[in-house]
């Protein structure tokens, strides 16, 4: 089959495959210092890009059409599981996040959501430019009311698990595919607006008076913001140890297989600190350049002449993979909030890693596609 592929698509195929090789070798040298009693994640993860790989295939074989036409029952589905998240999903440093799947392991709902939601506001994005050619602004603000209730339902759900890292995730999924979408600027200043406003009120509450806030949001909000402040002012063990390690490093790292200190979430969240330490600035800027390299792929298919629904959840892809990219190394290096935000393709992780899978699935099959059709599809 790779022999069919196009130029792009083998492109996007062997980036991804070195991203598997990273992602193996950091995870074993991050297993220093992970209990033996989470078990083997080097083979699990080796596990999960096989999966990934037939998922590819099968999204492939379907087209990114079929995924279209029922994104919005998947969208049910997986609101539905966020529901019962919420009931019987059992606590993980204090978050209900998983479900645990006997002899398989966790399954997180919450990746596979930010994909879902790209599709169905894709559909939509579509239906409406098809619908109108020049709305009148009832006609917009009714369309935007409908998106953001296909956003807000799941962002709820997803924050009183708490998962904050999510939430922003569909946040930035939704804002970038509305742009694009050409809604008129006024809708996006308006709601920045409101946002600022409700940032400010509820940070004046948290600064003048905790107890209030508690009483009024509750402890997880609390500690959530109490994160952000405490990245503010340098602080936190997880950072502080990421920056030390990869500040140590030097040019060519203290090599492989030896991260000198111990951070939470080594193999997850802080997985770039673990490779950096080991391969020093110069395995750093290689890592850099080819995350660049598949994201200048990305952003060079949304030139070409492709359907419109793609021509969206392609852009809604974009938007997520670069936000996640930055934010995860910014944390490592300690210039921006922890939010528990992984780093697509290498960080250990079975529902996110083929959740990226699933992404790149679509990818291909959009550089695949060579002509340009506008469909309109019902839900």
């Amino acid at each position: 089959m790779y022999s069919k592929l196009g130029k792009n698509s083998k492109i996007l195929l062997i980036i991804v495959t070195i991203f598997a090789f990273i992602s193996l070798l950091t995870i074993n040298s991050a297993m220093t210092y992970i209990p033996a009693s989470n078990g083997n994640l080097v083979l699990k993860q080796a596990l999960w890009y096989l999966i990934g790989i037939a998922l590819v295939l099968v999204i492939m074989h379907f087209k990114n059409e079929y995924l279209y036409r029922n994104a919005f029952v998947l969208y049910i589905i997986f609101c539905i599981l966020l529901f019962l998240l919420l009931i019987f999903g059992e606590p993980v440093h204090g978050s209900k996040c998983w479900f645990k799947i006997p002899y398989i392991g966790s399954f997180q709902p919450s990746e596979f959501m930010k994909i879902i939601l790209m599709l169905v506001l894709s559909v939509m994005i579509n239906n409406y430019k098809a619908q109108y050619n020049d709305p009148k602004i009832k006609e917009e603000a009714i369309f935007i009311l409908k998106t953001f209730i296909i956003f807000l339902i799941p962002s709820v759900l997803t924050f009183l698990e708490p998962d904050t890292g999510s939430v922003i995730m569909y946040f930035i999924i939704y804002i970038s595919m509305m742009f694009a979408g050409g809604i008129r600027l006024r809708w996006f200043v308006i709601l920045v607006a409101i946002i600022g406003i409700i940032i400010t009120a509820v940070l004046l509450i948290y600064g003048l008076n905790s107890n209030l806030f508690v009483k009024i949001f509750g402890t997880n909000l609390f500690y959530r913001i109490d994160r952000v402040m405490s990245w503010k002012d340098g602080e936190g063990m997880q950072v502080t140890n990421a920056l030390a390690s990869i500040g140590s490093a030097g040019v060519f790292g203290h090599g492989y297989n030896n991260t000198p200190l111990y951070f939470p979430e080594s193999a997850t969240d802080f997985i770039f600190a673990v490779y950096a330490s080991n391969f020093g600035l110069v395995g750093g800027i290689f890592l850099i350049g080819l995350i660049l390299a598949f994201d200048i792929k990305l952003i060079r298919l949304i030139d070409k002449k492709i359907i419109m629904p793609d021509k969206y959840v392609l852009i809604g892809i974009i938007s997520c993979l670069v936000f996640q990219q930055v934010e995860n190394i910014g944390m490592t290096l300690g210039l921006l909030p922890v939010t528990g935000i992984t780093l697509p393709f290498i960080s250990y992780g079975g529902s996110s890693l083929l959740s990226y899978m699933l992404m790149l699935g679509i990818i291909m099959n959009i550089s695949e596609e060579s002509s340009s059709h506008k469909y309109r599809y019902k839900f």
